[in-house]
């Protein structure tokens, strides 16, 4: 890819993602009033809604950087748990514009905080990812297993695309020695399983957090609906399709959830949830950042050291 090519695809990945997110909400308040929604945000119980939705963060913050820990000891070498902290919590301030672009920082600054290649890292993130898609599309299956809805033909295909999606990277990365098939091919399938369980409690407390957090906007959604569709509605947020998210998660909560409450409630209510989990995640990135900072800095030094030392040795 020319350089010229590149710049193009910079500048025109941005304009497409804020017009996407753009048409998304025009058609969305299309169908809910101003008045109305603001109505519903009005309304809404808003201590009990923030006491639910802030702890869910925090706990995703803490358990999302025990996955990460746990995935650079076994691929990589061991990292204290609180060394990694501001790393992840940086990535979640590039993430709130583009999450691609959070996923990259981090490889990058782990990459040059580890001394190790970045495609190396950059394929331990990738595995992070599908792991991630991986149960919430079996979490979406545990709720169908009594639901009968003709929706959930489409998350049958959602979970065979993953199935197809999966058996894909393998075939292409894990029997090549390109560094960024590394973690895909020391993965053994226990590992692969473990990740995949130990994500499961980040999705449970917040579905169950979802579920009451809920109830502070007048939306009452039965827990086996909110089981099998708000992993979906999860994995809608995570495509890297709309300016932080916006608009592809609120058209989400409508689709699954409009026969269980008021479409402006049902945005009121996720628009509100969405901000909270961005801007608080954005938030504990920034309190992090002048450590990550010092820790990049330090470990630039000492990458730029070495070559010094064996100079001065010979």
């Amino acid at each position: 890819m020319s350089t010229v090519t590149a710049a193009r695809k910079r500048l025109v990945n941005p304009i497409v993602s804020v017009l996407l997110t753009a048409a998304i909400l025009a058609l969305i308040l299309r169908r809910v009033p101003l008045a109305a929604l603001g109505a519903a945000l009005h309304d809404a119980d808003h201590g009990r809604f923030l006491a639910l939705m802030i702890p869910n963060t925090l706990f995703y913050f803490a358990w999302d950087t025990l996955v990460l820990a746990v995935a650079v000891r076994w691929f990589h070498t061991a990292v204290p748990y609180g060394e990694l902290l501001p790393v992840r919590a940086a990535s979640y301030v590039v993430g709130f514009f583009n999450t691609n672009l959070g996923r990259g920082a981090m490889a990058a600054y782990l990459s040059r905080r580890l001394r190790a290649p970045f495609l190396e890292l950059g394929s331990t993130v990738l595995f992070l990812v599908l792991t991630e898609y991986t149960q919430l599309v079996l979490w979406a299956m545990l709720g169908l297993l009594g639901l009968r809805a003709d929706v959930s033909r489409g998350l049958l295909a959602v979970a065979a695309g993953v199935a197809v999606l999966w058996l894909i990277v393998r075939w292409l990365l894990a029997p090549r020695g390109w560094s960024i098939s590394r973690t895909f091919r020391l993965a053994t399938p226990v590992r692969y399983g473990t990740i995949v369980l130990l994500r499961a409690p980040m999705f449970f407390v917040s579905l169950v957090l979802h579920y009451y957090a809920a109830h502070a906007f007048g939306i009452h959604i039965p827990f086996g609906q909110m089981l099998t569709f708000l992993p979906v509605v999860f994995m809608v947020a995570a495509l890297p399709v709309t300016v932080a998210h916006l608009g592809s998660t609120q058209a989400a909560w409508i689709f699954f959830f409009s026969q269980y409450a008021p479409i402006p409630r049902l945005l009121a209510f996720s628009l509100a949830a969405h901000l909270v989990f961005a801007l608080t995640r954005a938030a504990l990135g920034v309190l992090w950042l002048p450590v990550a900072y010092l820790d990049l800095m330090e470990a630039g030094a000492a990458i730029e050291a070495r070559p010094l030392r064996s100079v001065r040795s010979v």
